[in-house]
């Protein structure tokens, strides 16, 4: 539908994250060091971003975009201000950095975790890492039982880690929200021999499926000698 949507002039935005606060609906966000409209559904064409620009990068334009999801929002804000199981401040995302080795260790034992929490059950539904982001669902034991797990399969991913079996809960509709609501470019789901590692990689596909997204997507599997089986 043709309506009236706010427009971002990157050359003018200098980052200082005004407009994304001004925004009530969430549909702002900082990437890379400038506003971006994350969610164009999440935009209701009010405007109440540009007086909050001291730099007047923001506009509005009339074009092709979807309706504005005023349900959409209301979730969405309902999943940021509900309580966090464990109410732990360290639960707050954030983004983070690669980290680069010292000159004298391997490459490969840098961190690559580029955002926290990392855990399914803390993730919000909407960050800004997930706009564009390769997805790693990984049940959490399968860092320990591989060595390289940073190197192979965190690098250049954002990650997402569980046990359904010590969790007690089916992440399917977590995830669906996740894929649903973000530009997910692809997901990759690396889980145990074991048998209990399956409700992960269950819960993955159903949300791919659910979400109505054709993604690119894959399963590998860890021995529990730290192997890759397939």
């Amino acid at each position: 539908m043709i309506r009236r949507i706010i427009k971002i002039d990157e050359d003018k935005c200098t980052g200082c994250g005004l407009c994304a606060k001004a925004c009530h609906e969430g549909a702002i966000g900082m990437v890379d060091g400038k506003a971006k409209l994350l969610r164009e559904d999440y935009c209701d064409g009010l405007g109440d971003c540009l007086p909050a620009c001291p730099e007047n990068a923001i506009s509005f334009e009339e074009r092709e975009a979807p309706a504005y999801d005023e349900e959409a929002v209301r979730r969405a804000q309902a999943a940021k201000t509900a309580p966090l199981p464990c109410g732990c401040p360290g639960s707050q995302s954030k983004v983070l950095q690669p980290q680069t080795p010292a000159a004298a260790a391997p490459a490969s034992s840098a961190s690559q975790l580029r955002q926290w929490p990392v855990q399914i059950k803390l993730a919000p539904v909407n960050a800004p890492y997930f706009d564009g982001a390769k997805l790693l669902i990984a049940a959490d034991c399968t860092a320990y039982a591989y060595g390289n797990f940073h190197h192979d399969f965190i690098r250049g991913h954002i990650t997402l880690i569980g046990c359904p079996k010590l969790d007690g809960v089916d992440y399917t509709e977590k995830l669906t929200a996740i894929i649903a609501n973000n530009n997910i470019q692809s997901v990759t789901i690396v889980r145990m021999e074991v048998p209990c590692c399956g409700g992960i990689e269950s819960a993955a596909k159903r949300a791919i499926q659910q979400s109505g997204k054709f993604l690119p997507w894959q399963v590998v599997t860890v021995s529990t000698d730290g192997r890759i089986l397939d």
